[in-house]
């Protein structure tokens, strides 16, 4: 096992060295001027070339890259070019309510998702596989920001006037700020509780046509224990891998939902760095969003051992 993490782990560095590299050439060798972004429309000749030498954009491209992977390698991601603050301070300001959006909305697509596709799949073409299809067929034709401004609409109306704080952002430690994150969670995840429950649907019908399903039920086991212990527990490998994925991936791609709630997540602000040509910041979230994609990849691996042994390093 631990040579199999230290292979993962060398892998995941290989990985985020490649996106760092093709992050830097994409967006240092594109045409845009940074110098002009900073500097203004107005500016003049000698002003871009000031703005230039202080950013270091001057310098080679060899001289930049090897800054730019020095700096990487000490956790240092630049200064933004809009406001000077370092951008892993402005990342760190963000990242917490976007890991508490993506984590509370994760628990609840995934319990729900696999939940309503082992009731589908334990009752196959009967009225509440029936039933389960045609929600998860509503869900999956909800997109996000649909989802969330209906909920906002139906508890600002039912709720608002209750006086319940459902709608004022504001920082993950402040006061009821739980309680504000539950639309969000909800918005988010009623989408991807759609896809995993038909995705574990899908994959548990597969594994209980196994023969080994077949013979715990003639070993006289009772149908709830061949479902849960015999074909669920392999048929959540798919349903593992997608979860991984789509955790790590949603960190940077919440940008709908937080800009419905109010909420100050990294996905505003990486909308706002495009926007504006603040290429640190840009290049500051892809490489720490692709971290946390590596991170959610490499666990999802290691519970393939928990939950299907056949899959187990050597």
């Amino acid at each position: 096992m631990t040579g199999f993490v230290l292979r993962r782990a060398l892998f995941a560095a290989l990985v985020m060295w490649l996106v760092s590299t093709l992050v830097f050439a994409f967006l240092h060798l594109s045409p845009v001027s940074v110098e002009r972004v900073i500097a203004g429309p107005r500016a003049t000749a000698d002003t871009l070339e000031r703005v230039r030498e202080s950013l270091g954009l001057d310098r080679p491209v060899p001289a930049r890259y090897a800054a730019f992977l020095g700096r990487l390698l000490r956790g240092d991601l630049g200064d933004s070019h809009i406001s000077g603050a370092p951008v892993a301070q402005l990342i760190a300001e963000r990242l917490p309510t976007t890991l508490l959006l993506v984590g509370g909305a994760a628990v609840l697509w995934f319990a729900g998702g696999v939940l309503a596709g082992t009731v589908s799949a334990a009752r196959a073409r009967g009225p509440w596989d029936r039933a389960m299809t045609v929600l998860t067929l509503v869900g999956l034709s909800t997109p996000p920001f649909v989802a969330a401004l209906v909920l906002l609409h139906l508890f600002s109306a039912r709720l608002g006037a209750a006086g319940l704080p459902f709608f004022e952002a504001g920082p993950p430690l402040q006061e009821h700020f739980l309680q504000r994150m539950i639309l969000p969670w909800a918005a988010l995840a009623l989408l991807m509780a759609a896809a995993y429950a038909r995705l574990t649907r899908g994959a548990l019908l597969e594994a209980l046509g196994e023969d080994y399903v077949r013979t715990a039920r003639a070993k006289g086991l009772t149908e709830r224990r061949v479902v849960v212990r015999h074909g669920l527990r392999s048929a959540l490998t798919p349903v593992v891998t997608q979860f991984g994925v789509d955790v790590g991936a949603l960190i940077g791609s919440t940008v709908v939902t937080e800009k419905v709630f109010g909420l100050q997540g990294v996905g505003q602000l990486v909308t706002r760095s495009i926007a504006t040509g603040d290429t640190p910041v840009v290049i500051g979230v892809t490489i720490t969003v692709t971290f946390f994609v590596i991170v959610a990849n490499l666990l999802v691996d290691l519970a393939y051992a928990l939950l299907d042994p056949r899959v187990r390093p050597a």
